[in-house]
Formats: structure tokens, C-alpha cells, sequence
């Protein structure tokens, strides 16, 4: 089986059967990766370069080290110390780096749309690794990955969605895999952070309470309030957010069941959960991390144009 898409831009590019091959595919480098040797030799004939004109710490980790674990040969390319800093455009910049047979990009930039600007003009396979506001599609898939881990199945999981949904690509790009998938969502928020055609466009509910989402959901997938995409303050301030849409262990003891909490990270410990809650035992954060490698192995071994069987 392959996958239907030539570039990984954004899960809403993706079919369900895409989306179930990487998760599937992701499983069997998770088993991989529990082995005493945990390097296999399916990309060793293929170069990746990592470009990163945004910061990053996980996302970045992540990719190269599914890189090096699938034998690839890894170049990295940061913005602030390269030529983009003197003014080199982006096609410029690529065009000079594929000139080295570079095989594949993993691209994270603050421009939305900048990873398809990119595969309309160059041969290598494009990963999005965060574009902006729009999609951040191996964020969605890890995510994912850890609930059909957690649960056995995507379908009929409720998932709530908290926190800032205006700003945050990871927001957009779970919505558009689980309601894919089966999944029920309701996104949670301060109505200012909560885009008002959501609802409609991508099929989700809307709810501004964070007591009544948690008593419906299985999994709270919490989000960082990210103060640097804001243009204009959208709360009165971080102590009032925490108030009304911070998980605090408190509440997670009132509700009648257990359920699941998870976070991309960074998490700003405090303002959208409480450390309590963050480390505690509802939270899979760590597992999401871990699977984060497999899930990444799993979509380079597919956009490499390796089959699996099944």
C-alpha cells in the first residue's frame, strides 16, 4: 500500500486510508523503536533537509531523529544563521539546497501556504512541519496515534478541544483528522478565540463552557495560548484564563469519570493546565512525545515511496 499524495501539506489533503496507513505504518516503528538496536536502514540511499524558519524544540528533535533512526542523511537549515537572513527569497534558498540532490524538505515557516508554494515549483517531496496558522499535520497524526493507542479506535471518541483554536494549526489539523476519522469534536474557548464560522465549515461543535466540555469528552486535547500570534490582547489577562479554561486537578476530581488529557507543547504551565494536571496520571503529554518519532518515521518511509504490505 502507498500513500494517495506525493507531499504530506496537511491532513486536509489526506484520506481516511492515508491517514490509517501512517497510523498503521507508525506501529510498526513504534515496535522498532523498543528494540535494543532501534535503527533500520529503509532511507539510507535518501537526504532530508530540515528547513526551520520558525523556532522549534520538539517538532524539529523529533523529525531528526526519525531521520537518522530510518538512516537518512540530514541536513539542517536554520534561517537566522543562513543567507535567508540577507535577504535570499525562500525559492532561492531551496533551489540552491536541492541543487545538492537533497530528496526530501520538512519545512516549518510562519507564512501560511509557504509548503505548497514550495511543491508547485520543486521535484522533492514536501512535509509540512507547521505553516503558520493554517496546519501542522504530524502534530494531528501523533495525536492520533496516542488516542488509538489509548482507546483501540478513533471513531465515536469524543475530543475536546481547548484552549486558543484561532491561532493554532494544530488545532485545525486535529479537527480535520478526527472528524475524517469518526470522531466527535467540540472545540473550547473564550468566544474571542474561537473563529465564528467553525462551527459550520468543519463540522464541530462550539462550546464556551470547559466544566460541561469535560463532562462530555474522553480526551481534552489542551493548547497553548499563543500570545506571539496575537495582534491585539483577546482576554484581559493570563490569571483570568486560567480561571475560567484552566485544568486544574480540582476539576478533573468533580467530574463522574476519568478522562484522558493531552498537550502539543509547549505547555505554559499555570495558565492551561496546572502542573497537577500535567503530570499527572489522566495525562498521556510524555506518550505523545515518544510516539511523535514513530508517527514522523512513518510518513518519510511513506513519501519516500516505500510500500507496505497489507
Amino acid at each position: 500500500m502507498k500513500l494517495s499524495a506525493k507531499h504530506l501539506l496537511g491532513i486536509k489533503h489526506l484520506t481516511p486510508g492515508d491517514i490509517q496507513l501512517i497510523l498503521s505504518t507508525a506501529a510498526q516503528f513504534k515496535e522498532v523503536l523498543q528494540r535494543p538496536v532501534k535503527k533500520v536502514p529503509s532511507l539510507r540511499d535518501i537526504t532530508i533537509v530540515n528547513l526551520f524558519y520558525e523556532n522549534s524544540t520538539r517538532t524539529r528533535i523529533s523529525f531528526e531523529l526519525a531521520e537518522k533512526r530510518l538512516s537518512a542523511d540530514v541536513l539542517n537549515f536554520t534561517a537566522s544563521a543562513s543567507s535567508a537572513a540577507k535577504g535570499e527569497t525562500l525559492l532561492d534558498t531551496v533551489n540552491n539546497i536541492l541543487s545538492m540532490k537533497v530528496d526530501m524538505v520538512v519545512m516549518r515557516h510562519s507564512a501560511s501556504g509557504a509548503p505548497h508554494f514550495l511543491a508547485q515549483h520543486i521535484p522533492a517531496a514536501i512535509i509540512n512541519a507547521g505553516d503558520g496558522i493554517n496546519e501542522h499535520p504530524t502534530q494531528a497524526l501523533l495525536d492520533a496515534f496516542s488516542m488509538q493507542e489509548k482507546f483501540g479506535k478513533l471513531e465515536g471518541l469524543k475530543v475536546a478541544i481547548i484552549g486558543d483554536i484561532m491561532h493554532s494549526r494544530v488545532a485545525l489539523s486535529n479537527m480535520y483528522l478526527l472528524r475524517k476519522m469518526g470522531a466527535e469534536v467540540t472545540v473550547v474557548g473564550p468566544p474571542t478565540l474561537i473563529p465564528p464560522y467553525l462551527a459550520e465549515a468543519l463540522d464541530v461543535r462550539v462550546e464556551y463552557n470547559l466544566v460541561r466540555a469535560l463532562k462530555w469528552c474522553d480526551v481534552a486535547n489542551v493548547l497553548r495560548i499563543q500570545l506571539e500570534r496575537q495582534n491585539q490582547p483577546l482576554f484581559s489577562s493570563l490569571r483570568e484564563y486560567n480561571l475560567a479554561y484552566g485544568i486544574k486537578q480540582s476539576t478533573l476530581q468533580r467530574l463522574d469519570k476519568e478522562i484522558v488529557i493531552m498537550h502539543p507543547g509547549p505547555i505554559n504551565r499555570g495558565v492551561e493546565l496546572d502542573s497537577d494536571v500535567a503530570d499527572g496520571p489522566h495525562s498521556i503529554i510524555l506518550q505523545q512525545v515518544e510516539n511523535g518519532v514513530a508517527v514522523r518515521m512513518a510518513a518519510l518511509y511513506l513519501l519516500a515511496g516505500r510500500e507496505v504490505e497489507g
